[in-house]
């Protein structure tokens, strides 16, 4: 299938998704799928089960749009909540299932287990003081880390956004990821 990123806006292909449009469904899923596949493996960490739960959340997508909400965040930024959560959820019903090797535990380990289960809140990037980091930044990098990991743009989106080379945007984005390991290390 062609790519139509360029041809389509995020709000054209969010109305055609919402009329249950399949050929943007199949865009979606083909220019998607390789970054939420990469997401569910680094939680998992099961290729297999990776690949199950991508599919899986691909229909929970399609059979959830009505619950985006553009005013939220990005189309893409949703998605990757929802491929985050659906693959927390499988690794805790996997780790929830006795097996002949876990069947006995400790008393220190199942306090982990729970305290694991129940601190599922985020930190909010504001409340650790990232924001204020960032903002330490050149502009130029300031501009695409708040683009990439804020709003929730793919790096060819960023480029777009700004009309700059694919190229131009990773070397940018890894050397604002190298400066802030350095602010963040004084």
């Amino acid at each position: 299938m062609k790519r139509q990123s360029s041809l389509v806006s995020e709000s054209v292909l969010i109305e055609k998704l919402n009329k249950r449009d399949e050929q943007a469904f199949h865009w979606l899923y083909d220019q998607y799928s390789p970054a939420l596949y990469g997401v569910v493996l680094r939680i998992v960490r099961d290729e297999e089960q990776a690949q199950d739960l991508v599919q899986d959340i691909f229909v929970k997508i399609w059979k959830n749009l009505d619950a985006y909400d553009a005013s939220k965040g990005r189309l893409f930024t949703w998605m990757l909540n929802v491929a985050r959560n659906t693959a927390i959820d499988a690794l805790r019903a996997r780790k929830t299932q006795p097996s002949p090797s876990n069947a006995i535990r400790t008393d220190e380990e199942n306090v982990h287990i729970v305290d694991r289960q129940h601190n599922t809140e985020q930190p909010n990037p504001d409340h650790i003081g990232i924001q204020e980091v960032v903002s330490q930044l050149r502009p130029e990098r300031r501009q695409l880390i708040d683009l990439v990991y804020f709003g929730g743009y793919t790096h060819e989106e960023a480029a777009e956004e700004l009309n700059l080379p694919l190229g131009t945007v990773k070397t940018r984005i890894r050397a604002a990821l190298q400066e802030l390991k350095q602010l963040f290390k004084s």
